[in-house]
């Protein structure tokens, strides 16, 4: 479905360049009928038993489309809508979050994009060779494959090919979008197939898939569980732990407005909160204390003292732990266990371990040598985009910098990687990170989440104006784009999670420049507003630490 949201219109100038926009590109109509459509080979694509099930005419969010539904041999399921009115040349593929297993059409991070609101986009999707959550098609070569590279690439293909027999013509520019898993997506585009898309966009990107499916989430599971099998903190005491770490961090970036945008000048004890002899109520237990200093800091190595992830959930993201590490009661599942369960059984080691649980998940640098085998297959890490770059292709990388899930350290590692790799002037030329204060997971959080990424990626594309500083609004709108399933239709992102009694912050808007770039306050100004920021000093941001899988991130030759 294509996605309708807006961004807040301001009156007052931005700082923001307003003249960057896409090329204007009229509309192209179809010369053929959208049943004609169910004719299509797809054999030269898929291969033998790739089929076209069903091209219908039907609307998505009000846009008259053709959808085309179908299967690429073995089991990738796709769905392709092409515009029957307003196509203007252009195409979108969208990644989906957690295992996929689904197919799911909506583009975040575009609020307010006018091209995809006008149904301008040509848009396609898939449930990457699988469906469900549960891992045992990991058991399978060629179903690893298809969600590891495979089902992206074909599926990218198969909309090409509809799109240059139904309109006649090719598209002339073709962009993708993922966050999380859509993310490693995006990224495993730039590097498997460097010429499949001019645009990507790739938010929260899960591409150290190895590690951060395993000890990353395993670690966070682990920690909140006490002997007796039992989540140690609960979500209620989450309001607490994130007022005492906003009050000792809030205004490390000089300014005091609810939100930590510099994480990395932040020092917070967690131990500071621990009940005293005879107090009730505000205050941890040390066993409460000693999970959230063990999220921050995450796994090690306990012989070596080795750190065994490039980073952790950063202070300022506790509100958003509900529902993922941190369960509204002791008798819920940590959602971080069940999105590890599938990968330690069937997908992270060679060979597959069935049998194994996440009490068996020993945190040692001899694991994470373990998971080095399929690390060519499943990660996206390598720094050497240059296939990509010299294809013409533009990169946005962005990560909100309270994310639960992912920790934004490995998204900076990606990127000082291709810095050290390519080159500062190379990487300039093609990629932008966006680090986004107070906000979660590919979308919400107490920061102000709602952006257009889409329309400066088309500029750039199309007419060569490189994006600098992106509007960022507050909304109370929710979103599932790249959200990861845990199951029986449970989400984390905020569904059928108790509320925790915090009342948000101010509706506001904010510029967000390149990452190391700063937003600075003018002085005497009203910090909801956008125009009273300019651009500040660089700054570290997000810490970033040595660790003996650091490696994972030099340049690698992908398998298959």
């Amino acid at each position: 479905m294509f996605k309708r949201l807006s961004l807040i219109a301001l009156a007052l100038p931005l700082p923001i360049a307003a003249s960057a926009a896409p090329a204007d590109l009229p509309p192209v109509a179809p010369v053929m009928a959208c049943a004609d459509l169910a004719g299509t080979d797809l054999t030269g694509i898929g291969g033998e038993g790739s089929t076209v099930s069903e091209a219908i005419e039907t609307t998505s969010d009000g846009i008259a489309v053709c959808s085309v539904t179908g299967t690429l041999a073995p089991a990738v399921n796709f769905q392709v809508l092409l515009p029957l009115e307003t196509w203007t040349q252009r195409y979108l593929q969208v990644g989906c979050g957690g295992l996929c297993g689904r197919i799911t059409l909506q583009s975040g991070a575009s609020a307010g994009c006018t091209v995809l609101n006008d149904g301008g986009f040509v848009m396609a999707a898939t449930d990457m060779g699988h469906s469900g959550q549960d891992g045992t098609w990991g058991l399978d070569d060629g179903q690893r494959r298809d969600f590891a590279y495979r089902a992206q690439h074909i599926t990218a293909e198969t909309a090409k090919a509809l799109i240059r027999a139904f309109y006649g013509q090719d598209a002339r520019f073709s962009y993708f979008n993922g966050c999380s898993d859509g993310g490693r997506e995006a990224i495993v585009e730039a590097l498997r197939f460097p010429e499949d898309f001019d645009g990507i966009i790739a938010g929260a990107p899960a591409m150290l898939f190895q590690v951060q499916n395993t000890l990353h989430h395993g670690w966070l599971a682990r920690a909140n569980t006490g002997a007796d099998g039992k989540p140690i903190l609960l979500s209620d005491k989450l309001p607490l732990l994130h007022r005492a770490v906003v009050a000792a961090c809030d205004r490390t970036d000089g300014v005091q407005d609810g939100l930590i945008s510099q994480p990395a000048a932040c020092s917070f004890d967690p131990a500071v909160l621990v009940c005293k002899d005879g107090q009730a109520g505000d205050c941890l237990t040390a066993a409460e204390a000693e999970v959230a200093a063990k999220v921050y800091d995450g796994p090690r190595d306990a012989a070596t003292g080795a750190r065994l992830t490039p980073g952790q959930q950063l202070p300022g993201s506790e509100l958003n732990w509900q529902g993922v590490f941190v369960p509204d009661s002791h008798n819920q599942q940590p959602f971080s266990a069940m999105v590890v369960d599938p990968v330690l059984r069937y997908l992270a080691f060679e060979p597959a371990r069935p049998e194994m649980t996440l009490d068996d998940l020993q945190f040692t640098t001899a694991t994470l040598d373990d998971l080095r085998a399929r690390h060519p297959l499943f990660d996206a890490t390598s720094p050497d985009l240059s296939a990509f770059e010299a294809s013409g292709g533009k990169l946005i990388l962005w990560h909100g910098l309270a994310d639960p899930h992912i920790a934004p350290a490995n998204t900076l590692a990606l990127h000082k990687a291709m810095t050290g790799t390519m080159g500062a002037d190379t990487v300039a030329g093609f990629e932008r990170l966006y680090l986004l204060p107070g906000v979660s997971h590919c979308s919400g959080g107490e920061g102000p989440s709602n952006l257009d990424l889409l329309t400066p990626m088309m500029a750039w594309v199309e007419g060569g104006q490189a994006p600098d500083a992106i509007l960022t609004a507050s909304t109370a709108e929710s979103s599932s784009f790249g959200q990861p399933d845990g199951g029986e239709g449970r989400r984390d992102g905020g569904m059928a999670m108790k509320d925790l009694g915090v009342a948000p912050l101010p509706a506001m808007t904010r510029p967000v420049w390149p990452w190391p770039a700063t937003a600075a306050l003018t002085p005497g100004t009203d910090y909801t507003r956008a125009e009273s920021w300019t651009r500040g000093p660089d700054a570290a941001i997000v810490a970033t630490r040595d660790w003996p899988g650091a490696d994972l991130f030099a340049p690698y030759t992908p398998t298959e």
